[in-house]
């Protein structure tokens, strides 16, 4: 079981802490094995936005925890308290994953953990962060990035977006795809996705795409091309370009293979297929096609991702 710690004190921001605890603190129904032992940290009662905050412990437990996460910090102009960083950064010295919601960005960077790495923050905030941490490369165009034990994210829904990452990390899709069900979010946004998107998902019925997505996501084992999802959509494949582009923030191709590559990996998290036969049910046709797109978006080859995935659930569950 992974132990998650919420550092909180004053002028944190509600909503990412909600976010947090909403996503680790509540198990999703069917879910095998343990999930996560989430504690909020902070020193006595603290007020979080209109709220009032009794933490479990104190923020000298945050070096005891696997993943300690950082909500948003309210007033950028108003440095972070020192107990708090000096916290977090012993929390990550002592081999804590470290993450940031938002503006909580501010804390890392005053930590030190973000010094020579990429890092984002709410795009309202990031020239801030650049010139007040000249060290750290701040990218204003991401959802979130992923260094390994040191993890930031843009603003409020993006918070969202890097949570079910972790729980993509560290359960896997098709558990992180379960959250996001219950959740009624997306299962997955690239952190590379841009933070200007109008609508990161056709939520109503009567968008163009609402139709459209569901039926690809049914198809994927089939051979689809954009010219097959403009047909089915009733539009120019010009057309549905700008559509996807305005709805996703991506193009039909690249969210297509996106979602190839997520259903190869619930495939290699839950069966036993070999390869061949997950690049077909995934419609990437051969085994060289799947393992030359799947190691360039997830990082690592399939058969390496499903000893991984599988050799973390055996160490979680035991």
């Amino acid at each position: 079981m992974v132990s998650l710690a919420l550092a909180v004190t004053e002028g944190m921001l509600h909503f990412e802490l909600s976010v947090a605890y909403e996503i680790f603190g509540s198990v999703p129904d069917g879910v095998p094995g343990p999930w996560y032992d989430v504690s909020v940290c902070g020193p006595d009662a603290v007020r979080v936005g209109r709220f009032r905050l009794e933490p479990d412990h104190g923020l000298d437990r945050l070096p005891h925890a696997d993943t300690v996460i950082v909500p948003g910090w309210a007033d950028v102009d108003v440095e972070p308290p020192a107990a708090l960083v000096d916290a977090v950064r012993a929390a990550h010295e002592a081999g804590a994953r470290v993450a940031s919601l938002c503006t909580g960005a501010f804390v890392l960077a005053a930590a030190g953990l973000l010094d020579g790495r990429r890092a984002t923050t709410h795009w309202a905030h990031t020239d801030v962060l650049a010139a007040r941490h000249p060290a750290v490369e701040v990218d204003p165009d991401v959802l979130y990035v992923d260094n390994g034990s040191v993890l930031t994210s843009a603003g409020k829904a993006a918070a969202l977006d890097l949570c079910l990452h972790l729980v993509r990390l560290d359960h896997g899709s098709a558990v992180a795809n379960t959250a996001a069900r219950r959740l009624v979010v997306p299962p997955h946004r690239a952190g590379g996705q841009a933070q200007f998107v109008t609508a990161p998902v056709p939520a109503r019925d009567d968008h163009p795409l609402g139709a459209l997505l569901p039926w690809v996501l049914e198809r994927l084992d089939q051979p689809l091309t954009v010219e097959d999802l403009a047909r089915r959509a009733n539009m120019s494949a010009r057309h549905l370009g700008r559509r996807f582009r305005a709805a996703t923030g991506t193009t039909p191709l690249q969210w297509l293979l996106t979602q190839r590559i997520r259903r190869a990996q619930e495939l290699l998290e839950a069966t036993d297929d070999g390869v061949d036969a997950i690049a077909e049910a995934t419609g990437m046709g051969t085994a060289t096609t799947l393992r030359r797109h799947f190691n360039r978006t997830v990082g690592v080859p399939p058969d390496t991702y499903r000893r991984t995935f599988r050799a973390r659930s055996a160490e979680t569950a035991g």
